[in-house]
């Protein structure tokens, strides 16, 4: 057990509606996820009234403004007799202090954010960089009758059909370790290499998505508004407006085509993040750590700036 001077890792589950936000990334004026749970923290340690500094978060995915998440992951170190006290755990409530922490973040933080639980980290845990890979989900209505107003904030609406079977086919030789660079905004010094593990379009026949066109992204980690490019670029094939060899094209040229839009964020969701087992975490975290640190690169699309 930690000591009272000792610090803790917590990590935390969470889910949250991109709609409002402007991304992950606390930026100076503006709506955040990161900014609304650090403000939230604040309030349930009391931080400016005991003179402490509020914990600041770790996140497995930065997610662009406008994107939703399902399956977020993000740690913060807090120190242990802080994590004792915490409000909401009174003595003999029979609360945890996990349990504590999620009742009472639930009263303070803004509805479009819900963290679904929290637990003291296994050791050599790190949301960033003990990762193995990102799973996203881009959902898209191409047709009058698939436009459920409900959905709106969370499903693209295409004015045109696509043909989901030739984009399925286009995105298939893209899967592997590749340099990204016609699909990443280029950032000074950043690598675009990333390995692509899986990508597929589909058509479910049933089930919530019925109908809809919905992509399926993974990868160890993404560079800033890959998925979005790869989205628009199947969309072209999917339109008919380009051959199905098309994608895999681009990617060899490495270079930004104009014909490749970066589509709306509104249908990209972050549904899953991966961690190995306890006892490889401190490995993977050191390994991926030396060489993101080295690329000098995000480990997810990062917030507009």
């Amino acid at each position: 057990m930690a000591g009272v001077n000792e610090f803790i890792r917590v990590r935390l589950d969470l889910a949250y509606d991109g709609t409002d936000f402007a991304g992950w990334a606390r930026q100076p004026g503006l709506r955040t996820v990161e900014g609304a749970l650090e403000d939230g923290l604040a309030r349930l340690l009391r931080s400016e009234q005991n003179g402490s500094s509020t914990p600041r978060f770790t996140v497995a995915g930065r997610t662009d403004s406008g994107v939703h998440a399902r399956g977020q992951v993000a740690h913060f170190d807090i120190e242990a007799g802080a994590w004792a006290r915490l409000p909401g755990r009174s003595a003999g409530s029979g609360r945890s202090p996990e349990e504590a922490l999620v009742a009472r973040l639930a009263s303070v933080l803004p509805t479009d954010v819900v963290v679904r639980g929290a637990r003291q980290a296994a050791p050599g845990f790190d949301a960033r960089f003990s990762a193995l890979r990102r799973r996203y989900t881009y959902r898209i209505a191409d047709a009058p009758e698939l436009r459920d107003p409900l959905r709106r904030r969370h499903v693209l609406w295409s004015r045109k059909p696509l043909d989901a079977a030739a984009m399925d086919d286009a995105v298939r030789p893209l899967v592997g370790v590749r340099d990204f660079a016609s699909y990443c905004k280029p950032r000074p010094g950043a690598t675009t290499i990333r390995e692509l593990q899986h990508i597929a379009w589909e058509r479910p026949a049933d089930g919530p998505d019925a109908g809809l066109v919905v992509g399926h992204v993974v990868a160890d980690a993404f560079c800033h508004n890959m998925v979005r490019a790869l989205v628009g670029a199947s969309m072209g094939v999917g339109e008919g407006r380009r051959p199905v060899s098309w994608p895999a094209e681009l990617l060899a040229s490495r270079r930004r085509d104009a014909g490749v839009f970066v589509v709306p964020p509104e249908g990209l969701c972050l549904e899953e993040i991966t961690f190995p087992p306890d006892e490889e975490l401190a490995a993977r975290a050191d390994a991926v750590r030396a060489k993101r640190m080295d690329e000098d690169v995000w480990d997810e699309t990062p917030a507009a700036k």
